[in-house]
């Protein structure tokens, strides 16, 4: 059966007539379903942490929608807390961490073998959505990437430009790679946790690749997913990878071949005519409609839906949003999208 799933097909290289979709965020604040459920939890780690509400929510737009693939619920940010980060969220701010910005905060972090007695509900999570998924659907686990999820342990949030994490970079090197080197380490170990406990297919989350410039995207970015990547494969063979380096312009080209990911995510800067001449010569591309079209819908949304799926159309090719949908979306523009990917 794992054979004939339209997402596995198209990350093993096969062009689909009618390409499989996905969304990122496809399990969030936009459906009523996910909302009551996330009141049930008490608070958004709460709703992580427990493996029959997270299996639950990631199962409502699968239930709803009927996409091709279901996405872990979880954060890029439960490996900083599972190594020792204090971590909580602020209502309409988002997440905050502790800081690590010096070398005594870098030894208070715990091992990266050590986080799995934090991690182990996410597994729990994992394990039940393989029994509970439609044969068809493909189950996608995920991480952060570590240059990503170091801007937030080294500022303590989300920052516009990461800069915090660039000052440390430049101040104070040694912490900064011993700092991406840990979380490296902690990310091979969760991912291979999640496909031994039942993911099919794992992605790699790089939001604030983009701010990486020159030889510092290479160090940063490409070098730890090529690590990472490497370490499941060689642990895992097969597993298909999916890297989104988002916002890396001309640093996607070439990003797939040197990393050995599967496939590459786009965001919706990326001119899909452009992509399929010099990415997707590659493999799998996956994107990559502006998150925009869900809140807004009408004729634009069907016809960027079909620009997308006609530029990609004589290669690999995933459907997907060119970043996370947003919590003012509406729930029947999503319908629209899939209804113009699958019946034109």
């Amino acid at each position: 059966m794992a054979e004939q799933k339209k997402l596995l097909r198209a990350l093993a290289g096969e062009t689909q007539d009618v390409p499989p979709i996905w969304m990122m965020r496809q399990a969030g604040r936009y459906l009523p379903e996910y909302r009551a459920t996330r009141a049930q939890a008490g608070d958004f780690l709460s709703l992580c942490y427990n493996p029959e509400l997270a299996a639950e929510v990631t199962l409502q737009p699968i239930r709803r929608y009927g996409f091709d693939a279901a996405i872990l619920f979880a954060d890029i940010l439960l490996i900083p807390q599972a190594l020792g980060a204090d971590l909580w969220f602020v209502t309409g701010e988002g997440p905050r961490l502790s800081t690590i910005t010096t070398e005594a905060d870098f030894a208070k972090l715990g091992r990266a073998t050590d986080i799995h007695e934090t991690l182990n509900p996410i597994y729990e999570t994992v394990k039940i959505l393989a029994g509970a998924l439609p044969k068809e659907t493909t189950l996608i686990g995920f991480a952060g990437a570590p240059w990503t999820v170091a801007t937030y342990m080294i500022a303590g949030r989300g920052t516009p430009d990461q800069g915090p994490a660039h000052a440390l970079r430049q101040e104070n090197t040694p912490l900064f790679e011993a700092l991406l080197a840990r979380i490296t380490e902690a990310t091979i170990d969760y991912l291979s946790k999640q496909i031994e406990a039942g993911a099919e297919v794992v992605k790699i989350f790089d939001s604030w690749a983009g701010s990486l410039k020159g030889d510092d995207f290479r160090k940063y970015a490409l070098q730890p997913c090529l690590q990472i990547t490497a370490a499941l494969k060689e642990r895992h063979p097969g597993i298909p990878v999916i890297g989104f380096p988002r916002e890396a312009g001309e640093n996607y080209l070439g990003f797939a071949k040197e990393t050995g990911i599967d496939c590459l995510a786009l965001d919706n800067s990326v001119d899909p005519v452009w992509a399929a001449q010099h990415l997707q010569v590659d493999g799998c591309v996956q994107g990559n409609l502006a998150s925009r079209h869900m809140v807004t819908g009408g004729q634009d949304l069907v016809d960027e839906t079909r620009a997308i799926v006609k530029a990609f159309k004589n290669g690999p090719h995933i459907f997907n949003l060119g970043h996370g949908i947003t919590p003012d979306a509406d729930p029947d523009n999503v319908q629209v999208m899939i209804d113009t990917v699958r019946g034109g």
